[in-house]
Protein backbone atom coordinates (compact mmCIF):
# COMPACT_ATOMS: atom_id res chain seq x y z
CA UNK A 1 0.00 0.00 0.00
CA UNK A 2 3.03 2.37 0.36
CA UNK A 3 3.15 2.80 -3.54
CA UNK A 4 -0.40 3.68 -3.81
CA UNK A 5 0.72 6.52 -0.97
CA UNK A 6 3.51 7.28 -3.42
CA UNK A 7 1.33 7.69 -6.26
CA UNK A 8 -1.42 9.75 -4.45
CA UNK A 9 1.36 12.18 -3.43
CA UNK A 10 2.70 12.46 -6.73
CA UNK A 11 -0.85 12.55 -8.41
CA UNK A 12 -1.42 15.83 -5.82
CA UNK A 13 2.11 17.66 -6.82
CA UNK A 14 1.06 17.11 -10.74
CA UNK A 15 -2.90 18.68 -9.64
CA UNK A 16 -0.94 21.41 -7.81
CA UNK A 17 1.68 22.46 -10.46
CA UNK A 18 -1.24 22.07 -13.12
CA UNK A 19 -3.57 24.65 -11.23
CA UNK A 20 -1.86 27.01 -9.09
CA UNK A 21 1.17 27.73 -12.06
CA UNK A 22 -1.07 29.38 -14.86
CA UNK A 23 -3.68 30.92 -12.63
CA UNK A 24 -0.69 32.82 -10.85
CA UNK A 25 1.02 33.33 -14.15
CA UNK A 26 -2.34 34.64 -15.40
CA UNK A 27 -2.81 37.12 -13.13
CA UNK A 28 0.91 38.25 -13.10
CA UNK A 29 2.59 36.96 -9.95
CA UNK A 30 4.54 34.29 -11.84
CA UNK A 31 5.18 30.73 -11.36
CA UNK A 32 7.35 30.78 -8.40
CA UNK A 33 4.64 31.92 -6.11
CA UNK A 34 2.67 29.70 -7.81
CA UNK A 35 4.16 26.73 -6.47
CA UNK A 36 4.68 27.85 -2.72
CA UNK A 37 1.17 28.56 -2.84
CA UNK A 38 0.53 25.04 -4.21
CA UNK A 39 2.71 23.72 -1.59
CA UNK A 40 0.96 25.40 1.24
CA UNK A 41 -2.46 23.87 -0.08
CA UNK A 42 -1.72 20.60 -0.20
CA UNK A 43 0.80 21.02 2.99
CA UNK A 44 0.26 19.80 6.73
CA UNK A 45 -1.18 23.04 7.76
CA UNK A 46 -3.79 23.25 5.33
CA UNK A 47 -5.60 20.77 3.17
CA UNK A 48 -2.82 17.83 4.77
CA UNK A 49 -2.52 16.01 1.42
CA UNK A 50 0.73 15.11 1.72
CA UNK A 51 2.12 13.96 5.44
CA UNK A 52 5.71 14.57 5.61
CA UNK A 53 7.44 17.25 3.11
CA UNK A 54 10.85 17.41 4.80
CA UNK A 55 11.25 13.86 2.59
CA UNK A 56 9.99 15.87 -0.18
CA UNK A 57 12.25 18.55 0.18
CA UNK A 58 15.28 16.64 0.38
CA UNK A 59 14.49 14.74 -2.98
CA UNK A 60 13.75 17.85 -4.32
CA UNK A 61 17.05 19.71 -3.40
CA UNK A 62 18.22 18.15 -6.61
CA UNK A 63 16.57 20.56 -8.72
CA UNK A 64 18.38 23.30 -7.28
CA UNK A 65 21.33 20.84 -8.11
CA UNK A 66 20.20 21.07 -12.03
CA UNK A 67 19.72 25.22 -11.86
CA UNK A 68 23.09 25.37 -11.00
CA UNK A 69 24.28 23.32 -13.55
CA UNK A 70 22.71 25.23 -15.95
CA UNK A 71 23.71 28.72 -14.53
CA UNK A 72 27.40 27.29 -14.52
CA UNK A 73 26.45 26.78 -18.65
CA UNK A 74 25.40 30.15 -19.02
CA UNK A 75 28.35 31.77 -17.31
CA UNK A 76 30.87 32.07 -20.18
CA UNK A 77 34.72 32.49 -18.89
CA UNK A 78 35.12 35.28 -21.34
CA UNK A 79 31.75 36.72 -20.70
CA UNK A 80 32.46 37.05 -16.74
CA UNK A 81 36.00 38.31 -17.19
CA UNK A 82 34.43 41.36 -20.02
CA UNK A 83 31.51 41.83 -17.62
CA UNK A 84 34.04 41.93 -14.50
CA UNK A 85 33.89 45.61 -13.13
CA UNK A 86 30.65 45.64 -13.33
CA UNK A 87 29.94 42.37 -11.36
CA UNK A 88 32.17 43.28 -8.69
CA UNK A 89 31.28 47.09 -8.04
CA UNK A 90 27.63 46.84 -8.90
CA UNK A 91 26.61 42.74 -7.90
CA UNK A 92 29.25 42.73 -5.06
CA UNK A 93 28.32 45.58 -3.70
CA UNK A 94 24.61 45.20 -3.66
CA UNK A 95 25.38 41.98 -2.18
CA UNK A 96 27.55 43.01 0.85
CA UNK A 97 25.95 45.81 1.44
CA UNK A 98 22.56 44.14 1.58
CA UNK A 99 23.64 41.71 3.31
CA UNK A 100 25.65 43.60 6.41
CA UNK A 101 22.62 45.97 7.24
CA UNK A 102 20.19 42.91 7.98
CA UNK A 103 22.86 41.27 10.00
CA UNK A 104 23.29 44.69 11.96
CA UNK A 105 19.61 44.78 12.19
CA UNK A 106 19.18 41.42 13.19
CA UNK A 107 21.87 41.50 15.96
CA UNK A 108 20.24 44.78 17.06
CA UNK A 109 16.60 43.20 17.56
CA UNK A 110 17.46 39.66 17.95
CA UNK A 111 19.68 37.35 20.17
CA UNK A 112 22.26 36.53 17.50
CA UNK A 113 25.82 36.45 17.20
CA UNK A 114 27.19 38.36 13.78
CA UNK A 115 27.37 34.80 12.20
CA UNK A 116 23.97 33.83 11.90
CA UNK A 117 23.10 36.89 11.44
CA UNK A 118 24.91 37.00 8.35
CA UNK A 119 23.18 33.99 6.71
CA UNK A 120 20.19 35.95 7.12
CA UNK A 121 21.33 39.18 5.49
CA UNK A 122 23.06 37.02 2.55
CA UNK A 123 20.16 34.99 2.38
CA UNK A 124 18.27 37.63 2.17
CA UNK A 125 20.20 39.99 -0.22
CA UNK A 126 20.12 37.60 -3.37
CA UNK A 127 17.31 37.99 -5.11
CA UNK A 128 15.00 35.31 -7.76
CA UNK A 129 17.13 35.54 -10.83
CA UNK A 130 14.43 33.74 -12.93
CA UNK A 131 11.87 36.50 -11.66
CA UNK A 132 13.85 39.17 -12.93
CA UNK A 133 15.11 38.67 -15.48
CA UNK A 134 11.86 37.80 -17.29
CA UNK A 135 10.30 40.99 -15.66
CA UNK A 136 13.49 42.52 -17.60
CA UNK A 137 12.56 40.94 -20.65
CA UNK A 138 9.20 41.58 -21.23
CA UNK A 139 9.55 45.18 -21.04
CA UNK A 140 12.88 45.13 -23.52
CA UNK A 141 15.74 45.94 -20.57
CA UNK A 142 17.69 43.63 -20.93
CA UNK A 143 20.10 45.28 -23.98
CA UNK A 144 19.36 49.05 -22.29
CA UNK A 145 22.60 50.64 -19.85
CA UNK A 146 20.62 49.73 -16.39
CA UNK A 147 19.63 46.35 -17.75
CA UNK A 148 22.99 45.57 -18.19
CA UNK A 149 23.89 46.45 -14.62
CA UNK A 150 20.84 44.33 -13.18
CA UNK A 151 21.74 41.33 -14.78
CA UNK A 152 25.61 42.18 -13.69
CA UNK A 153 24.02 42.36 -9.89
CA UNK A 154 21.86 38.98 -11.06
CA UNK A 155 25.23 37.33 -12.24
CA UNK A 156 27.37 38.24 -8.82
CA UNK A 157 24.54 36.91 -6.70
CA UNK A 158 23.97 34.01 -8.83
CA UNK A 159 27.98 32.98 -8.07
CA UNK A 160 27.54 34.18 -4.39
CA UNK A 161 25.45 31.16 -3.82
CA UNK A 162 28.01 28.94 -3.88
CA UNK A 163 30.37 30.65 -1.14
CA UNK A 164 27.47 31.03 0.97
CA UNK A 165 26.25 27.67 0.85
CA UNK A 166 29.77 26.84 1.48
CA UNK A 167 29.74 29.28 4.70
CA UNK A 168 26.29 27.84 5.74
CA UNK A 169 27.75 24.53 5.90
CA UNK A 170 30.78 25.41 7.98
CA UNK A 171 28.97 26.85 10.70
CA UNK A 172 26.69 23.99 10.59
CA UNK A 173 26.71 21.66 14.19
CA UNK A 174 24.78 18.89 13.06
CA UNK A 175 26.44 15.46 12.29
CA UNK A 176 29.66 16.43 14.42
CA UNK A 177 33.18 16.63 12.89
CA UNK A 178 32.90 13.84 10.90
CA UNK A 179 30.11 15.90 8.52
CA UNK A 180 32.79 19.19 8.34
CA UNK A 181 34.13 20.33 4.85
CA UNK A 182 37.83 19.22 4.30
CA UNK A 183 39.59 22.11 2.53
CA UNK A 184 41.88 20.07 1.37
CA UNK A 185 40.05 17.19 0.10
CA UNK A 186 37.29 19.59 -1.65
CA UNK A 187 40.56 21.46 -3.11
CA UNK A 188 41.36 17.92 -5.07
CA UNK A 189 37.98 17.27 -5.48
CA UNK A 190 37.67 20.51 -7.57
CA UNK A 191 40.87 19.88 -9.44
CA UNK A 192 39.60 16.38 -10.11
CA UNK A 193 36.07 17.87 -11.51
CA UNK A 194 38.29 20.48 -13.70
CA UNK A 195 40.74 18.03 -15.01
CA UNK A 196 37.78 15.88 -16.13
CA UNK A 197 36.01 18.43 -17.45
CA UNK A 198 39.06 19.58 -19.78
CA UNK A 199 40.46 16.28 -20.74
CA UNK A 200 37.42 13.65 -20.79
CA UNK A 201 34.10 15.53 -20.87
CA UNK A 202 33.84 16.58 -24.64
CA UNK A 203 35.56 13.46 -25.94
CA UNK A 204 32.91 11.07 -23.88
CA UNK A 205 30.27 13.21 -25.01
CA UNK A 206 31.65 13.76 -28.88
CA UNK A 207 31.86 10.00 -28.78
CA UNK A 208 27.91 9.45 -28.05
CA UNK A 209 26.87 12.32 -30.20
CA UNK A 210 28.04 9.42 -33.05
CA UNK A 211 27.32 6.43 -31.36
CA UNK A 212 24.43 7.03 -28.65
CA UNK A 213 21.12 8.40 -29.46
CA UNK A 214 19.18 11.05 -27.82
CA UNK A 215 18.26 8.99 -24.90
CA UNK A 216 21.63 8.43 -24.50
CA UNK A 217 22.92 11.94 -23.99
CA UNK A 218 20.27 12.62 -21.82
CA UNK A 219 21.33 10.21 -19.73
CA UNK A 220 25.27 11.42 -20.03
CA UNK A 221 24.17 15.09 -19.04
CA UNK A 222 22.14 13.52 -16.16
CA UNK A 223 25.57 11.91 -15.32
CA UNK A 224 27.38 14.44 -15.51
CA UNK A 225 25.71 16.26 -12.86
CA UNK A 226 25.33 13.57 -10.67
CA UNK A 227 28.70 12.62 -10.79
CA UNK A 228 30.01 16.12 -9.63
CA UNK A 229 27.36 16.06 -7.09
CA UNK A 230 28.20 13.25 -5.41
CA UNK A 231 32.20 13.72 -5.58
CA UNK A 232 31.48 17.09 -3.92
CA UNK A 233 29.10 15.02 -1.35
CA UNK A 234 32.39 13.04 -0.64
CA UNK A 235 34.09 15.51 0.59
CA UNK A 236 31.29 17.25 2.82
CA UNK A 237 30.86 20.41 0.07
CA UNK A 238 28.02 21.74 -0.89
CA UNK A 239 26.93 19.17 -3.98
CA UNK A 240 25.61 22.61 -6.07
CA UNK A 241 29.53 23.49 -6.33
CA UNK A 242 30.07 20.40 -8.37
CA UNK A 243 27.42 21.23 -10.53
CA UNK A 244 28.10 24.86 -10.58
CA UNK A 245 31.88 23.19 -11.64
CA UNK A 246 30.80 21.12 -14.01
CA UNK A 247 28.88 23.25 -15.75
CA UNK A 248 31.20 26.42 -16.41
CA UNK A 249 33.57 23.60 -17.43
CA UNK A 250 31.47 23.09 -20.31
CA UNK A 251 30.26 26.63 -20.85
CA UNK A 252 32.41 26.76 -23.82
CA UNK A 253 31.78 23.15 -25.43
CA UNK A 254 30.42 22.71 -28.52
CA UNK A 255 27.66 19.89 -26.22
CA UNK A 256 26.70 23.09 -24.02
CA UNK A 257 23.02 24.05 -25.69
CA UNK A 258 22.81 20.21 -26.54
CA UNK A 259 23.40 19.80 -22.25
CA UNK A 260 20.90 22.38 -21.53
CA UNK A 261 18.01 21.03 -23.60
CA UNK A 262 18.32 17.66 -21.89
CA UNK A 263 18.86 18.95 -18.51
CA UNK A 264 15.67 21.31 -18.88
CA UNK A 265 12.66 19.34 -18.43
CA UNK A 266 14.10 17.89 -15.32
CA UNK A 267 15.75 21.25 -13.90
CA UNK A 268 12.04 22.54 -14.13
CA UNK A 269 10.34 19.38 -13.00
CA UNK A 270 12.18 18.90 -9.43
CA UNK A 271 12.69 22.45 -9.11
CA UNK A 272 8.88 23.00 -9.34
CA UNK A 273 8.76 20.11 -6.53
CA UNK A 274 11.14 22.27 -4.34
CA UNK A 275 9.30 24.98 -4.15
CA UNK A 276 6.17 23.60 -3.48
CA UNK A 277 8.15 21.43 -0.59
CA UNK A 278 9.24 24.93 0.59
CA UNK A 279 5.72 25.78 0.39
CA UNK A 280 4.86 22.79 2.75
CA UNK A 281 7.13 24.12 5.30
CA UNK A 282 6.41 27.26 5.38
CA UNK A 283 4.95 27.92 8.92
CA UNK A 284 1.29 29.54 8.06
CA UNK A 285 0.59 29.48 11.76
CA UNK A 286 3.24 32.15 12.62
CA UNK A 287 1.72 34.26 9.46
CA UNK A 288 -1.57 34.38 11.38
CA UNK A 289 -0.33 35.27 14.10
CA UNK A 290 2.00 38.12 13.08
CA UNK A 291 1.15 38.94 9.39
CA UNK A 292 1.25 42.50 9.52
CA UNK A 293 5.08 42.60 11.12
CA UNK A 294 6.04 40.01 8.20
CA UNK A 295 4.33 41.80 5.88
CA UNK A 296 6.63 44.98 6.81
CA UNK A 297 9.86 43.27 6.81
CA UNK A 298 9.51 41.77 3.66
CA UNK A 299 8.21 45.68 2.38
CA UNK A 300 11.65 47.19 4.17
CA UNK A 301 13.56 44.35 2.47
CA UNK A 302 12.48 45.67 -0.54
CA UNK A 303 12.55 49.08 -0.18
CA UNK A 304 16.17 48.85 1.17
CA UNK A 305 17.65 46.84 -1.47
CA UNK A 306 15.59 49.10 -4.22
CA UNK A 307 17.66 51.82 -2.56
CA UNK A 308 20.78 50.58 -2.86
CA UNK A 309 21.14 49.47 -6.20
CA UNK A 310 19.30 52.82 -6.99
CA UNK A 311 22.60 54.33 -5.55
CA UNK A 312 25.20 51.96 -7.43
CA UNK A 313 23.41 52.64 -10.21
CA UNK A 314 23.90 56.58 -10.15
CA UNK A 315 27.26 55.75 -9.28
CA UNK A 316 27.72 54.32 -12.18
CA UNK A 317 25.83 56.70 -14.42
CA UNK A 318 22.42 55.61 -14.51
CA UNK A 319 19.75 58.09 -13.58
CA UNK A 320 17.81 57.99 -10.17
CA UNK A 321 14.35 56.96 -11.71
CA UNK A 322 15.85 54.27 -13.87
CA UNK A 323 18.06 52.59 -11.27
CA UNK A 324 15.19 52.92 -8.66
CA UNK A 325 13.08 51.25 -11.76
CA UNK A 326 15.62 47.94 -11.82
CA UNK A 327 16.18 48.37 -8.13
CA UNK A 328 12.36 47.37 -7.78
CA UNK A 329 12.64 44.44 -10.19
CA UNK A 330 15.69 43.24 -8.14
CA UNK A 331 14.23 43.88 -4.23
CA UNK A 332 12.68 40.85 -4.11
CA UNK A 333 14.09 37.74 -1.81
CA UNK A 334 15.38 34.94 -3.92
CA UNK A 335 14.64 31.03 -4.53
CA UNK A 336 18.24 30.55 -3.53
CA UNK A 337 17.37 32.25 -0.32
CA UNK A 338 15.12 29.54 -0.06
CA UNK A 339 17.68 27.53 -0.19
CA UNK A 340 20.03 28.96 2.18
CA UNK A 341 17.20 28.84 4.81
CA UNK A 342 16.97 25.38 4.58
CA UNK A 343 20.43 24.44 4.65
CA UNK A 344 20.51 26.64 7.84
CA UNK A 345 17.76 25.18 9.86
CA UNK A 346 19.04 21.54 8.74
CA UNK A 347 22.41 22.26 10.02
CA UNK A 348 21.43 23.90 12.69
CA UNK A 349 22.94 27.41 12.34
CA UNK A 350 19.54 29.05 12.72
CA UNK A 351 16.25 27.62 14.67
CA UNK A 352 13.68 26.31 12.61
CA UNK A 353 11.39 28.96 13.45
CA UNK A 354 13.88 31.49 12.82
CA UNK A 355 14.71 30.39 9.28
CA UNK A 356 10.89 29.92 8.98
CA UNK A 357 10.32 33.40 9.83
CA UNK A 358 12.69 34.21 6.69
CA UNK A 359 11.37 32.32 4.26
CA UNK A 360 8.16 33.93 4.84
CA UNK A 361 9.72 37.51 4.26
CA UNK A 362 11.20 36.13 0.81
CA UNK A 363 7.64 34.94 -0.03
CA UNK A 364 5.89 37.72 0.74
CA UNK A 365 8.57 39.74 -0.64
CA UNK A 366 8.17 37.51 -4.05
CA UNK A 367 4.25 38.19 -3.79
CA UNK A 368 4.44 41.85 -3.51
CA UNK A 369 7.14 42.80 -6.29
CA UNK A 370 4.49 42.57 -9.23
CA UNK A 371 2.12 45.06 -7.72
CA UNK A 372 5.31 47.20 -6.71
CA UNK A 373 6.49 47.37 -10.49
CA UNK A 374 2.90 47.89 -11.85
CA UNK A 375 2.93 50.84 -9.91
CA UNK A 376 6.91 51.82 -10.63
CA UNK A 377 6.27 51.84 -13.88
CA UNK A 378 2.90 54.04 -13.32
CA UNK A 379 5.33 56.64 -11.63
CA UNK A 380 8.42 56.96 -13.37
CA UNK A 381 7.58 55.56 -16.95
CA UNK A 382 6.38 58.86 -18.61
CA UNK A 383 9.26 60.65 -17.59
CA UNK A 384 11.83 58.22 -18.83
CA UNK A 385 11.24 56.27 -21.15
CA UNK A 386 14.28 53.03 -21.52
CA UNK A 387 16.87 53.61 -24.23
CA UNK A 388 18.40 50.86 -26.32
CA UNK A 389 21.59 52.38 -26.27
CA UNK A 390 23.96 49.81 -25.71
CA UNK A 391 27.16 49.54 -23.73
CA UNK A 392 30.62 49.27 -25.69
CA UNK A 393 32.19 47.61 -23.15
CA UNK A 394 29.99 44.73 -23.28
CA UNK A 395 29.83 42.42 -25.74
CA UNK A 396 25.63 41.01 -26.47
CA UNK A 397 26.53 37.60 -26.14
CA UNK A 398 23.07 36.95 -27.83
CA UNK A 399 23.09 35.83 -32.07
CA UNK A 400 21.45 37.65 -34.56
CA UNK A 401 21.73 34.97 -36.44
CA UNK A 402 21.01 30.94 -35.95
CA UNK A 403 22.50 29.10 -38.80
CA UNK A 404 21.39 25.67 -38.65
CA UNK A 405 23.89 23.16 -40.83
CA UNK A 406 27.41 24.11 -40.53
CA UNK A 407 28.75 22.74 -43.89
CA UNK A 408 29.85 24.16 -46.92
CA UNK A 409 26.59 25.90 -47.58
CA UNK A 410 26.25 27.28 -44.04
CA UNK A 411 29.79 28.25 -43.66
CA UNK A 412 30.23 30.40 -46.28
CA UNK A 413 27.18 32.47 -44.93
CA UNK A 414 29.10 32.38 -41.37
CA UNK A 415 32.13 34.01 -42.41
CA UNK A 416 30.83 36.88 -43.62
CA UNK A 417 28.60 37.38 -40.77
CA UNK A 418 31.80 37.34 -38.78
CA UNK A 419 33.40 39.35 -41.32
CA UNK A 420 30.85 42.55 -40.49
CA UNK A 421 31.21 41.13 -36.55
CA UNK A 422 27.68 40.41 -36.74
CA UNK A 423 26.70 37.68 -33.74
CA UNK A 424 25.89 34.17 -34.75
CA UNK A 425 25.19 30.74 -33.49
CA UNK A 426 25.36 27.87 -35.91
CA UNK A 427 23.95 24.07 -34.35
CA UNK A 428 25.44 21.37 -36.26
CA UNK A 429 25.35 17.02 -35.60
CA UNK A 430 28.32 16.12 -36.66
CA UNK A 431 30.74 16.20 -33.90
CA UNK A 432 33.85 15.95 -35.72
CA UNK A 433 33.14 18.96 -38.28
CA UNK A 434 32.37 20.80 -35.13
CA UNK A 435 35.53 20.23 -33.45
CA UNK A 436 37.47 20.89 -37.15
CA UNK A 437 35.68 24.27 -37.79
CA UNK A 438 35.84 25.66 -33.71
CA UNK A 439 39.82 25.56 -34.84
CA UNK A 440 38.85 28.48 -36.58
CA UNK A 441 37.01 30.34 -34.34
CA UNK A 442 33.42 29.83 -35.42
CA UNK A 443 30.78 30.05 -32.84
CA UNK A 444 29.54 26.13 -33.64
CA UNK A 445 27.05 23.83 -31.61
CA UNK A 446 26.67 20.22 -31.16
CA UNK A 447 22.48 20.07 -31.75
CA UNK A 448 19.25 18.50 -33.29
CA UNK A 449 18.14 21.47 -34.93
CA UNK A 450 14.35 19.83 -35.15
CA UNK A 451 13.77 20.47 -31.63
CA UNK A 452 12.54 23.89 -31.16
CA UNK A 453 13.77 23.51 -27.13
CA UNK A 454 17.59 23.31 -28.27
CA UNK A 455 16.66 26.56 -30.81
CA UNK A 456 15.55 28.25 -27.98
CA UNK A 457 18.34 27.82 -25.73
CA UNK A 458 20.09 28.70 -28.75
CA UNK A 459 18.74 31.96 -28.73
CA UNK A 460 15.73 31.81 -31.23
CA UNK A 461 14.11 34.58 -29.37
CA UNK A 462 16.60 37.00 -30.22
CA UNK A 463 17.68 36.23 -33.68
CA UNK A 464 16.60 38.27 -36.18
CA UNK A 465 17.18 35.75 -39.03
CA UNK A 466 17.30 31.96 -39.57
CA UNK A 467 19.40 30.29 -42.15
CA UNK A 468 18.37 26.60 -42.40
CA UNK A 469 21.05 24.67 -44.48
CA UNK A 470 20.65 21.88 -43.44
CA UNK A 471 20.54 18.76 -46.67
CA UNK A 472 17.41 17.08 -45.49
CA UNK A 473 14.72 18.82 -46.75
CA UNK A 474 11.91 17.07 -45.00
CA UNK A 475 13.58 18.34 -41.51
CA UNK A 476 14.12 21.54 -43.31
CA UNK A 477 10.63 21.58 -43.93
CA UNK A 478 9.55 20.84 -40.11
CA UNK A 479 11.95 23.77 -39.11
CA UNK A 480 10.45 26.36 -41.24
CA UNK A 481 7.15 25.34 -40.06
CA UNK A 482 8.01 25.30 -36.24
CA UNK A 483 9.64 28.10 -36.22
CA UNK A 484 7.05 30.56 -38.45
CA UNK A 485 4.47 28.69 -36.16
CA UNK A 486 6.11 30.44 -32.53
CA UNK A 487 8.08 33.07 -34.25
CA UNK A 488 5.81 34.59 -36.96
CA UNK A 489 8.15 37.87 -37.50
CA UNK A 490 11.64 36.14 -37.55
CA UNK A 491 12.97 35.91 -41.37
CA UNK A 492 13.73 32.29 -42.41
CA UNK A 493 16.32 31.79 -45.24
CA UNK A 494 16.29 27.79 -46.23
CA UNK A 495 18.49 25.72 -48.72
CA UNK A 496 16.87 23.57 -51.24
CA UNK A 497 17.98 20.77 -53.51
CA UNK A 498 15.87 20.94 -56.37
CA UNK A 499 12.15 22.55 -57.21
CA UNK A 500 10.39 20.20 -55.49
CA UNK A 501 11.96 21.23 -52.21
CA UNK A 502 11.94 24.84 -52.65
CA UNK A 503 7.80 24.43 -53.36
CA UNK A 504 7.78 22.88 -50.09
CA UNK A 505 9.87 25.24 -47.49
CA UNK A 506 8.41 28.25 -49.23
CA UNK A 507 4.53 26.70 -48.15
CA UNK A 508 5.96 25.81 -45.08
CA UNK A 509 6.54 29.43 -44.42
CA UNK A 510 10.49 29.97 -45.14
CA UNK A 511 10.72 33.64 -46.87
CA UNK A 512 13.91 33.00 -48.81
CA UNK A 513 14.74 29.42 -50.43
CA UNK A 514 17.97 29.35 -52.24
CA UNK A 515 18.30 26.22 -54.49
CA UNK A 516 22.16 25.45 -54.42
CA UNK A 517 23.02 24.35 -57.47
CA UNK A 518 20.93 26.71 -59.34
CA UNK A 519 23.46 29.47 -59.11
CA UNK A 520 26.41 27.27 -59.66
CA UNK A 521 23.97 26.17 -62.71
CA UNK A 522 23.52 29.43 -64.12
CA UNK A 523 27.40 30.66 -64.03
CA UNK A 524 28.16 27.49 -65.91
CA UNK A 525 25.57 28.77 -68.49
CA UNK A 526 26.96 31.63 -68.94
CA UNK A 527 30.61 30.18 -69.12
CA UNK A 528 28.84 28.38 -71.47
CA UNK A 529 27.64 31.14 -73.68
CA UNK A 530 30.62 32.82 -73.80
CA UNK A 531 32.35 29.20 -74.87
CA UNK A 532 30.37 28.98 -78.00
CA UNK A 533 30.74 32.83 -79.04
CA UNK A 534 28.29 35.04 -77.10
CA UNK A 535 29.57 38.44 -76.04
CA UNK A 536 30.09 38.64 -72.28
CA UNK A 537 26.97 40.77 -71.80
CA UNK A 538 24.80 38.96 -74.13
CA UNK A 539 25.46 35.66 -71.92
CA UNK A 540 24.78 37.33 -68.89
CA UNK A 541 21.75 39.25 -70.04
CA UNK A 542 20.48 35.75 -71.99
CA UNK A 543 20.99 34.60 -68.00
CA UNK A 544 19.07 36.50 -66.41
CA UNK A 545 16.31 36.54 -68.79
CA UNK A 546 15.62 32.58 -68.23
CA UNK A 547 16.31 33.33 -63.95
CA UNK A 548 13.45 35.72 -64.02
CA UNK A 549 11.15 33.50 -66.24
CA UNK A 550 11.93 30.54 -64.16
CA UNK A 551 11.16 32.57 -60.65
CA UNK A 552 8.22 33.01 -62.37
CA UNK A 553 7.43 29.62 -63.17
CA UNK A 554 8.36 28.79 -59.58
CA UNK A 555 5.64 30.87 -58.06
CA UNK A 556 2.84 30.13 -60.61
CA UNK A 557 3.68 26.72 -59.01
CA UNK A 558 3.35 27.38 -55.65
CA UNK A 559 -0.68 27.35 -55.83
CA UNK A 560 -0.70 24.03 -57.57
CA UNK A 561 1.98 22.05 -55.20
CA UNK A 562 -0.68 19.21 -54.69
CA UNK A 563 -1.81 18.80 -58.77
CA UNK A 564 0.87 16.79 -60.34
CA UNK A 565 -0.55 17.51 -64.37
CA UNK A 566 -1.10 20.72 -63.48
CA UNK A 567 2.74 21.09 -62.85
CA UNK A 568 3.35 19.49 -65.15
CA UNK A 569 1.41 21.32 -67.65
CA UNK A 570 3.46 24.58 -66.31
CA UNK A 571 6.61 23.02 -67.08
CA UNK A 572 5.39 22.61 -70.69
CA UNK A 573 4.09 25.63 -71.45
CA UNK A 574 7.06 27.27 -69.57
CA UNK A 575 9.55 25.86 -72.27
CA UNK A 576 7.28 27.16 -75.28
CA UNK A 577 7.32 30.29 -73.17
CA UNK A 578 10.84 30.85 -73.02
CA UNK A 579 11.83 29.89 -76.55
CA UNK A 580 9.22 32.50 -77.57
CA UNK A 581 10.89 34.57 -74.82
CA UNK A 582 14.92 34.21 -76.06
CA UNK A 583 13.25 34.76 -79.83
CA UNK A 584 11.49 37.95 -78.95
CA UNK A 585 14.86 39.14 -77.33
CA UNK A 586 16.69 38.41 -80.34
CA UNK A 587 14.36 39.98 -82.70
CA UNK A 588 14.36 43.12 -80.49
CA UNK A 589 18.58 42.86 -80.67
CA UNK A 590 18.43 43.11 -83.80
CA UNK A 591 16.12 45.22 -84.92
CA UNK A 592 18.17 47.92 -83.01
Amino acid sequence: MESSGQMQSVLFFLLATALAVPLFRRIGLGAILGYLCAGVLIGPQALALIADPHKVLQFAEFGVILLLFIIGLELNPNKLWEMRRQIAVIGGGQTLITAALVAVFVVALMPLTFAPAMVIGLGLALSSTAFALQVMAEKGMLASQEGRRGFAILLLQDLAVIPVLFLVQGLATTGGGAGKPSLLLGAAVVLGLLLLGRFLLNPMLGLISRHGNRDSMTAMALLIVVGAAWLMELAHLSMGLGAFIAGIMLANSSFRHQLEAEIEPFKGLTLGLFFIAVGMTLDLALFLRQPLLLLALALALMLLKTAIIAVLLRISGISWQRGAGVGVMLSQGGEFGFVVMTQAAAGNVLSADIAGAVTLVIGLSMAMTSPLVLLADHLISRQNKPDAERDSDVEDGEPEVLILGFGRFGQATGRILAAHKIPFTALDKDAAHIDFVRRFGSRVFFGDATRMDLLEHAGLDHARAVLIALDDPDASGAIVSAIRHQHPKIKIIARARNRADYLRLKQSGADHVIREMFSGALEAATDTLTSLGYGSSDALHTVALFRDHDDRLLQESLAHTGDMEKLIDIGVQGRAELETLFMSDRAGSAGS
